[in-house]
């Protein structure tokens, strides 16, 4: 028969099935998380000697500039400031 309101079942055994549960919900969150592309490199600086993401992708920094004006994130006094110190600095000595 039943002892108790827990069919029987321990202390030991709540435990012991509240960890199988906890770890295999870590298991599928993580399993999801590495098969969803996501921004998990976003914030890690590139190897040395490869291309910026931005350029990888075929993106130049001029034209992320342009597209954030163009959405209103940036002003055009920033706009002008940031492009100014993309530009390469002129050659100094004449012509």
């Amino acid at each position: 028969m039943m002892d108790g309101w827990d069919g029987g079942m321990g202390t030991g055994g709540w435990i012991l099935m509240t960890l199988v549960w906890v770890l295999l919900l870590v298991v599928i969150i993580w399993a999801v998380a590495q098969v969803l592309p996501g921004r998990r490199d976003m914030g890690s600086a590139p190897a040395a000697g490869s291309a910026p993401a931005a350029e990888a992708d075929g993106e130049t920094p001029e034209a992320i500039l342009d597209r954030r004006l163009a959405r209103g994130d940036i002003d055009e006094q920033t706009y002008d400031r940031l492009r100014a110190k993309l530009r390469p600095p002129a050659a100094a000595g004449g012509h």
